[in-house]
């Protein structure tokens, strides 16, 4: 009997009425596959992903090949973003039997849950160099059965591998490293020329085919531009920024970037949607735009936060998952266009239209167009004898009815639960919107998303929280990474409404994942608690790849908390954990990119402002919209002796900026241009 059907995440219920007898995981897997001494197959993806629908259709569905798997087999079907914990550890040994990784990942475990064969797609025949599905199930079996030996040996190998995997990038000789050794100046050079090193400076971002946004590296370029004036560093992060906005990895009707170009020129997208993605460009769009004003990143962020507001939010301002690549049984289908179908739509304006957006009759991508941007705006202005604004006019008249042409399309499938890391994530590049272009909805949603998180994903009356939400009902424990990104996302919402109860938050959920999650031999944290012990091993969270990682993420965290909450305990803990994992950083930057951009604030000077008095909110939130991503802020009406950073200090009759290093203050000023002026570290950019 297949038991996914009472389950709630989208991926468990796709498979629900598979001839499969899966079973989610849960104990009674394991005590059956114990019972009948059976192998189990883990077979792990996630509702969007597309080789996993094809998977199902081909073999899943296959009475014959259910057949063969539920006599010999315990099947579970595991949903990545559901259970991160369990794709962590069954992909590490992916990697380590294949060299690569993907999904769909099948595993198959011993009945006591430790690996011993990995990989991902297999076809129906054979195909692509791989042994049918069919044929691998048999092989496995045979092996389990004859050789059951090499097999247990194998397990054990691999899991006493996996165990050790974190060790490699974990340095503990550097924790006695004094301060001025371990974040020198030269470090974030060092580590700016080795991501330079993987730059694509014809198309922008970072190496080569299928190429993903990177949103973490850009924003350390950009932030290594704040404070070292090396224009290429901010030269090519809005180089690359404005190719993926005019590339058909950005939908250029609907907002929104698609997770990753199959190519190197952005044209080609994976057209799934994630959440994720979306808030860190977000972020960095308004972090850039802070920096530079460029209209495009307004505009973007808007276009990319309405399609957010409009697809990926509940009623409840919970943020839903990811939109699937897949309808009508093609990937991209939704998004594409025959050139006929625009002609018939737009009429006299289509071939204006086409000409921006590079509409083809023969179609860019199997036989249709994938809209993007071709040209500059000015250039193809001019070539038409409009003016810009003329242009810009008609081709948001067009966009917007091939939008509700589009609209009446059959949609792709949403995965609509909702994650608590990847919440806090946009709840984040909300605050970071508001912070940037002022907008009081983008507050309000990044408050209204912290209540609903702090409120439906609460387990009792404590602070342990759970990982997932669907239909009214949150389950799992939450990991290491939902409570660093939520904490994250109460620093940033903190520092623009300065409700002190966000700041109480997070300290007390800081102290919790210490309590819960810290190893203190190498001073980093597992990504599950203790009392998570449904794997085999306890790993920890180190890459930040296409997600900042838990550890990165508390990093950063604690640096500001220690500072705003007073709590040396917290900056030495921080300090401590990029000791650890220093020279993995600085050798392997672009799967370290947060820890790098955590290094960069240790290696320069880290300031903290506070601005006391009548309108210290309105200076607070004139220093908010100024790219000042070196120090952290704090505003009151009057002194408050509770933190350190607003204690004993006074506005002088009318409001007082105050500028610190390590709580000591220069004299206090009054305008916002003076102050930042102070914690400026390069004077002339031009």
């Amino acid at each position: 009997m297949n038991r996914l059907r009472h389950e709630t995440s989208p991926y468990l219920l796709q498979h629900a009425h598979n001839p499969v007898n899966w079973y989610a995981w849960k104990p009674e897997a394991f005590e059956l596959a114990k019972a009948e001494d059976k192998p189990i197959l883990a077979s792990i993806g996630y509702s969007t992903c597309h080789w996993c629908h094809v998977m199902e259709r081909e073999s899943f569905e296959n009475e014959a090949v259910a057949a063969f798997m539920n006599e010999h087999f315990i099947n579970i079907k595991v949903d990545r973003e559901e259970r991160p914990d369990v794709d962590q550890v069954y992909m590490e040994a992916c990697q380590a039997i294949s060299g690569n990784g993907g999904w769909p990942l099948n595993c198959f475990l011993t009945p006591d849950g430790r690996p011993f064969f990995a990989g991902t797609y297999y076809p129906p025949r054979p195909a692509y160099n791989r042994p049918s599905w069919m044929q691998l199930l048999e092989h496995i079996l045979g092996i389990f059965r004859s050789r059951r030996r090499e097999v247990e040996e194998q397990a054990d190998q691999l899991t006493d591998a996996i165990g050790r995997s974190d060790d490699v990038f974990i340095k503990p000789d550097w924790l006695e490293a004094p301060m001025e050794e371990a974040f020198p100046a030269g470090l974030p050079v060092n580590i700016y020329e080795a991501l330079q090193q993987h730059s694509d400076l014809k198309y922008g971002g970072f190496g080569g085919a299928p190429k993903f946004p990177a949103a973490m590296a850009l924003r350390y370029l950009l932030e290594h531009y704040f404070f070292t004036g090396r224009k290429d560093a901010l030269q090519h992060v809005e180089f690359s920024l404005r190719q993926m906005i005019m590339g058909g990895i950005y939908d250029q009707l609907g907002g929104g970037f698609a997770r990753y170009s199959t190519g190197r020129d952005w044209l080609v997208p994976h057209f799934e949607k994630m959440l994720y993605d979306n808030a860190l460009l977000a972020t960095l769009m308004a972090d850039t735009y802070r920096l530079t004003r460029a209209p495009l990143y307004k505009r973007a962020i808007e276009h990319t936060l309405d399609f957010v507001a409009r697809e990926m939010t509940s009623p409840e301002g919970a943020f839903f998952t990811a939109l699937d690549a897949d309808s009508e049984g093609e990937e991209g289908r939704f998004y594409v266009w025959e050139k006929a179908e625009i002609d018939a739509a737009l009429g006299e304006e289509a071939p204006f239209f086409n000409d921006y957006y590079g509409v083809e009759e023969g179609g860019n991508w199997e036989g249709r167009n994938i809209l993007h941007c071709r040209q500059e705006m000015e250039g193809f202005a001019a070539g038409h004898g409009a003016g810009v604004a003329e242009a810009e006019r008609r081709l948001a008249a067009s966009r917007e009815h091939l939008f509700a042409v589009r609209s009446r399309r059959p949609r792709p499938g949403l995965d609509d639960k909702s994650l608590l890391g990847w919440n806090a994530l946009m709840a984040t590049a909300y605050a970071r919107a508001y912070a940037a272009l002022g907008h009081e909805q983008y507050l309000q949603a990044a408050t209204r998303n912290l209540d609903f998180l702090l409120g439906k994903m609460k387990q009792g009356h404590g602070l342990a929280l759970y990982h997932t939400y669907k239909d009214g009902k949150a389950q799992y424990d939450a990991f290491l990474d939902d409570y660093a990104l939520l904490i994250e996302a109460l620093l940033e919402t903190f520092q623009l409404n300065f409700d002190t109860r966000l700041l109480e938050q997070a300290g007390a959920y800081a102290d919790h994942v210490i309590a819960h999650f810290l190893d203190p031999d190498s001073k980093l944290f597992y990504f599950t608690t203790a009392g998570q012990r449904e794997l085999p091993l306890r790993r920890k969270d180190l890459y930040d790849s296409a997600l900042p990682s838990g550890n990165s993420t508390m990093a950063y965290n604690l640096h500001r908390l220690g500072i705003l909450r007073g709590r040396k305990d917290f900056d030495e803990l921080s300090a401590n954990m990029l000791r650890a994992v220093r020279p993995s950083v600085e050798r392997y930057p672009s799967s370290f990119a947060r820890w790098a951009r955590a290094m960069q604030f240790r290696a320069y000077p880290f300031y903290e402002l506070a601005v006391i008095g009548k309108d210290a909110t309105k200076k607070a939130g004139l220093i908010t919209a100024a790219f000042t991503p070196n120090g952290v802020l704090m505003a009151a009406p009057v002194a408050d002796g509770r933190f350190p950073l607003l204690a004993g200090k006074s506005g002088g009759g009318d409001t007082n900026i105050y500028v610190c290093k390590e709580y000591a203050c220069q004299t206090p000023v009054k305008t916002v241009e003076e102050a930042l002026a102070l914690m400026t570290p390069i004077k002339d950019r031009t």
